[in-house]
């Protein structure tokens, strides 16, 4: 058991355990702009899954729980790692290493702790605290569509949302890259490949995470859609 111990403590472990749950938090990022994208088809087709993610019950809790589970170990092995490298960085080397490595792997830390504080706020302002009486329907379910449009309609909350978008296109193109070598699965000649994956896969989540809000805050959706 302590063996075990060590080796996922290892660099190697826990850049191994890095790639796992930055994996599974891509598939959630996908299944969420999935989701979200459903309020272009109009206000009973999003009500209607988010009344099928509210029938899970329980088991809702614990997939929610298990998210954060994997958001935590992502984050702390993220900084765990970061510490690692700033202490055996030579300071001799430190011009050489910025050369080799590119300006979104130098940030990742920064971009991973901005999106951090930026989900924080997300699920305080659209999922735990208490929403307004009138975005309640009458079968007591929230109106989801009226309450995505009710929010996005306010500029400064999309401009964050966008700026968080962003900054995770941005953490993306190294992250996804950096997620195939961790596991293993970037030989050389897949080296480009996987690049470009990591480059067009944070595009297309950036793209149609912001494409919902800035419809909605440039009056594309909403009213009485």
């Amino acid at each position: 058991m302590s063996g075990f111990t060590r080796g996922l403590t290892s660099s190697v472990g826990l850049k191994f355990l890095m790639g796992i749950t930055g994996g599974l938090l891509v598939l959630f990022v996908i299944g969420h702009m999935l989701g979200n994208l459903q309020v272009f088809v109009g206000r009973e087709q999003l009500n209607a899954y988010a009344a099928k993610l509210q029938g899970l019950g329980g088991l809702l809790w614990v997939i929610r729980l298990g998210l954060f589970g994997i958001f935590a170990a992502h984050v702390l092995t993220g900084i765990v790692l970061t510490l690692k490298n700033w202490k055996a960085r030579p300071v001799a080397y430190a011009r050489q290493e910025a050369l080799q490595s590119t300006l979104f792997s130098r940030t990742m830390i920064w971009s991973g702790l901005a999106l951090f504080a930026f989900i924080v706020y997300h699920l305080l302002h659209f999922t735990i605290l208490p929403k307004d009486a009138a975005l309640l329907m009458d079968d007591g379910h929230v109106d989801v569509y009226g309450m995505l449009i009710a929010g996005f309609e306010q500029p400064a909350v999309t401009i964050s949302y966008v700026i968080a978008m962003l900054l995770l296109g941005f953490h993306l193109v190294h992250g996804i890259t950096s997620m195939f070598q961790s596991l293993g699965w970037n030989a050389p000649k897949y080296e480009t490949l996987t690049r470009r994956l990591g480059i067009g896969l944070a595009g297309l989540l950036v793209l149609g995470n912001v494409a919902m809000p800035l419809a909605v805050l440039f009056g594309a959706i909403g009213g009485q859609s």
